[in-house]
């Protein structure tokens, strides 16, 4: 099974065991880094989540893991916080974060970039509509994009969330 199938798989059977609990699993991602594979799930809840909530969801998935088995060799499981620059990959995220800045990665280079960065619009099947700094508006086919992220912006000194 390849690492994107694992991780719908995975995200599948264990996103009503993190809702049960009162959370979102707002990601899943397994990959290798220097050697080791980790399993990471991002959880969030309103008012954000602590160490003791990453605890709490860390010890449900061990245990729907163990039981479920679905990756054949050893691995780190992770639980954590989204962060401020959270990764946006579902229909919810793309609503709930419209109008505020992202930062589009492509797979190829959309007018001479590889690295967007522009007030979210709207997200169809079709692709993603950008806001650019100057009132310049792209549109990103679906196909085409890596990864969207929120993009850390400061007001009055202050992360806005």
């Amino acid at each position: 099974m390849d690492n994107r199938k694992i991780q719908e798989t995975v995200a599948r059977v264990a996103g009503p065991a993190v809702e049960k609990r009162g959370f979102e699993l707002v990601a899943v991602e397994y990959v290798k880094e220097g050697g080791s594979w980790y399993l990471r799930f991002y959880i969030d809840k309103e008012g954000g989540v602590d160490l003791d909530d990453c605890q709490t969801v860390s010890e449900e998935l061990s245990e729907l893991l163990d039981r479920m088995d679905p990756i054949p060799h050893s691995y780190f499981l992770e639980v954590s916080s989204p962060g401020v620059e959270r990764i946006l990959q579902t229909e919810k995220d793309f609503r709930r974060f419209m109008g505020r800045k992202v930062n589009v990665a492509t797979f190829a280079p959309i007018e001479g970039k590889r690295k967007l960065q522009g007030k979210l619009g709207v997200v169809d099947g079709e692709g993603l509509q950008l806001f650019m700094d100057g009132g310049k508006e792209l549109n990103i086919p679906l196909k085409s994009i890596a990864q969207v992220r929120l993009a850390w912006e400061e007001e009055g000194g202050k992360t806005k969330k």
